[in-house]
């Protein structure tokens, strides 16, 4: 799952979970940055503070290292023993918010993901989308804005054409859904691209 703030990622994210662990299969949700004890350390340096507490570059050496923990710990186990894994947030989120956002280097972004990620990519990344605006303000409403949050509108709008160019560039893997509307019908929205997308993640499919 990825998007910017306040489009519902983590509650989707859940739901999602959930309806796949009602086949029978193991489900690992977790998020980025965190999902392992390491990881959720680094998050806490990352999420909270002051806005120019880290500079872009720093900031994407933060996330490559709370992804590295991640991936050792807590995805690449649960895809070895045959679990799906459903994660909010994961490597297009760095080449949004340290690269379009930021301004962090895209050879510098790049070279991590070879080296880091390697071949743990999504089979497929749902973007969910609305108007930067509006997903500030459905933010604004948990109280307290955390540090990405406070970046500005500029930021968040270059987040938006981020996540949107991405999902251009590769659409085999990834797939753009309205964030709009009620939390039933943006859960129908993600069913429907899954089901599309990875016939296997429905139990009732002739593939599942």
């Amino acid at each position: 799952m990825e998007g910017g703030e306040g489009v519902g990622k983590s509650t989707q994210a859940r739901r999602l979970a959930e309806r796949l662990g009602a086949g029978g299969r193991e489900v690992v949700v977790t998020r980025e940055p965190g999902g392992s004890p390491g990881a959720e350390a680094i998050r806490e340096l990352l999420v909270h503070g002051p806005v120019e507490r880290w500079s872009p570059v720093s900031e994407t050496l933060l996330m490559y290292a709370a992804r590295r923990d991640h991936i050792e710990r807590v995805i690449a186990p649960a895809l070895a023993r045959g679990a799906w894994v459903v994660c909010d947030r994961f490597l297009d989120s760095t080449r949004a918010y340290q690269g379009a956002g930021g301004g962090a280097p895209a050879e510098l972004i790049a070279a991590l993901e070879r080296a880091v990620v390697g071949e743990v990519t999504p089979d497929l990344t749902l973007v969910l989308d609305m108007p930067s605006d509006q997903g500030l303000e459905r933010a604004g409403r948990r109280g307290e804005a955390a540090r990405f949050e406070a970046k500005g509108a500029a930021f968040h709008a270059r987040l938006r054409e981020a996540f949107l160019a991405i999902a251009a560039r590769e659409p085999e893997r990834c797939r753009v859904l309205d964030a709009g509307g009620d939390v039933e019908t943006v859960a129908a929205r993600i069913w429907a691209a899954l089901a599309e997308r990875l016939p296997d993640a429905d139990p009732g499919s002739a593939h599942g």
